[in-house]
């Protein structure tokens, strides 16, 4: 049981990590445009479209705070297992 839960703690780290380069990277560069980033944005954007359309107060005018949700989220479930 160790080996999983050290396992899913891993996983979401890295995508923790991914979810704040491609948010740091969309933020200040969006026009950038590579394969790993493009890869990055569709692994990290579904989930993201899916807090803004269920939680509408996260998008406050140009700020968007639906990676401050998803990373929190993950870090509850992190803490569950």
């Amino acid at each position: 049981m160790n080996l999983v839960s050290n396992l899913i703690g891993g996983l979401i780290n890295v995508y923790i990590w991914i979810l704040i380069i491609s948010s740091l990277i969309g933020l200040f560069a969006p026009h950038i445009r590579h394969p790993l980033l493009n890869m990055a944005w569709s692994i990290t954007n579904p989930p993201l479209e899916f807090i803004r359309k269920n939680m509408p107060f996260v998008v406050q005018g140009p700020v968007d705070f639906s990676p401050l949700v998803l990373i929190v989220g993950l870090q509850l479930i992190k803490a569950i297992f």
